[in-house]
């Protein structure tokens, strides 16, 4: 193995989920809580940081929302605290504008003349500073750090002109740019609406007895015995009331469509089906790519648990190269988990992966790994294996090098921060210690989905697809909220009649 002593490893900044919005509803008055703590319990995925449900029983809303994982904010008393209704709106966070703190949580629920509002959010804006300034100047005054309540204020603002929620969502999507998937709830209503770009999944199913359920991704749907019945459309507004079921396609087709890639590689459960793409089988067909693209000689090709599986089995199967499970992986290790030396961060590694030592030792292995992102936590794994005998190692990224940051969600904030921008391919196998390195290619990465897929890549150095914001630090609203209160709302149940 070589060893440049002159490369030093930055802290490891492993890419986080995003967020994940779930939406049920029912022409009866029902158990609605229960059905979104299990949609976000199969969402938990995309966000560990807060957990919010808001219920609402024909114009009565209830909502707690705490941090925490999705059982850790709702224990079976708290479920039966938000009552029964006919709409739910949940939601899960990992923070990527505003911190992550607990007035942060969604859904944001909103009073206001017309009536009230729950609204869920996945995705970031890119315009959100101007729009915040914008309204802050006329009035509004912000109890969060997110660009969400941005989202939320403007469909209020334009609902007070409007003659319907759907048509004040529609007017706000005339204002906001970036990427978002909505479920909103309103007095009579659930609404879902899709950037145009299409950034984030959001998806509509059906229940046995006619529940209308919207998720960020299918497994959701599965979870509360849901069957899938389509993706919403890039640019479109879902309406469901008592009336039935309304589709607006004001927006769809005014912009590209731009899938962020990194769902199909890392963010969606394997379970999902993406915008028509079965996650499981993109990751197997960018390791085949991987195989292609990246040869080598081996005896065993595995993965980094989990979002490496699929592709390791990819690159197993077009190459001969035989598939075997390298790690077990500790299954309760939650967001908790506290690190704060050098020794422990060592401790904790070993931890949270373990390697098996039957399947690695003497051998030259192929480990497959959805990204790079600054290195070390590579380096600990890739130790790990050397620890347990393996003979060679060679690894294979199933997504190019991260060059650019992300402004639509993925939390890659910072280009400095990113070891392709620092080091060469060569330089970075020297790094983490592994004999060699190579990374999926542009051209096949876009079609990972079976056909050339239209997905935006702009942290792998593509073209952004929309401005890029005039200010980018994630935490850029937290100075605008000094000496403010927080309203404690992970303390009491709150409801209130709009």
């Amino acid at each position: 193995m070589r060893n440049n002593k002159n490369i030093i490893a930055p802290k490891e900044h492993h890419i986080h989920e995003e967020c994940g919005v779930f939406g049920v509803f029912s022409e009866t008055n029902a158990d609605v809580a229960s059905l979104a703590y299990y949609g976000l319990y199969a969402l938990q995925h995309r966000g560990q940081e807060s957990a919010g449900i808001a219920v609402n029983d024909d114009g009565v809303f209830s909502f707690f929302r705490d941090e925490g994982l999705v059982h850790e904010v709702f224990s079976p008393q708290r479920l039966q605290a938000l009552g029964r209704g006919n709409i739910v709106v949940g939601h899960i966070r990992y923070a990527t504008t505003g911190s992550d703190r607990k007035r942060n949580a969604q859904p944001i629920v909103i009073n206001h003349h017309k009536g009230r509002m729950a609204l869920a959010h996945n995705g970031n804006l890119t315009n959100s500073y101007e729009l915040r300034t914008q309204l802050e100047r006329t009035g509004s005054i912000f109890h969060t750090t997110t660009d969400s309540e941005v989202i939320a204020y403007l469909i209020v603002q334009e609902r007070l002109r409007s003659p319907s929620i759907e048509a004040a969502v529609h007017a706000a999507m005339g204002r906001i740019e970036g990427a978002y998937s909505l479920v909103i709830a309103s007095p009579s209503k659930l609404i879902a609406a899709r950037d145009p770009y299409g950034f984030r999944p959001l998806c509509m199913g059906k229940t046995g007895d006619g529940k209308i359920v919207f998720a960020s991704e299918s497994c959701a749907l599965d979870a509360v015995g849901a069957v899938f019945l389509r993706d919403i459309a890039p640019g479109e507004i879902v309406t469901v009331s008592y009336d039935g079921i309304r589709s607006d396609t004001w927006h769809c087709g005014s912009r590209p469509k731009r899938l962020c890639v990194f769902e199909l590689i890392y963010f969606s459960r394997p379970d999902s089906v993406v915008d028509g793409t079965p996650v499981t089988e993109a990751r197997q067909r960018a390791g085949a790519f991987l195989a292609e693209e990246h040869p080598v000689d081996a005896d065993v090709v595995i993965g980094v648990p989990d979002s490496g599986l699929d592709a390791a089995l990819g690159y197993a199967r077009a190459s001969g190269i035989p598939y075997g499970i390298g790690f077990t992986k500790n299954k309760y290790i939650g967001r908790t988990f506290i690190s704060p030396t050098q020794e422990q961060r060592e401790v904790g590694v070993n931890i949270k992966l373990n390697p098996i030592r039957s399947v690695v030792e003497g051998r030259r292995v192929v480990l497959i790994d959805d990204s790079i992102v600054r290195g070390t936590t590579c380096r600990g794994i890739i130790d790990l294996l050397r620890q347990a005998g393996a003979r060679e190692i060679h690894m294979r990224v199933s997504a190019p090098p991260f060059v650019a940051p992300c402004y639509y969600g993925t939390d890659i904030d910072s280009a400095e921060n990113l070891i392709a921008n620092h080091h060469s391919v060569a330089e970075i196998a020297e790094l983490i210690g592994v004999d060699s390195l190579g990374y999926l290619s542009m051209e096949h990465l876009i079609q990972i989905a079976g056909t050339d897929g239209a997905f935006c890549t702009a942290c792998f150095g593509g073209a952004y697809p929309t401005a890029v914001p005039s200010h980018r630090n994630k935490d850029r609203f937290e100075q605008k909220l000094t000496h403010r209160k927080t309203s404690g709302e992970g303390s009491t149940c709150q409801t209130a009649r709009s």
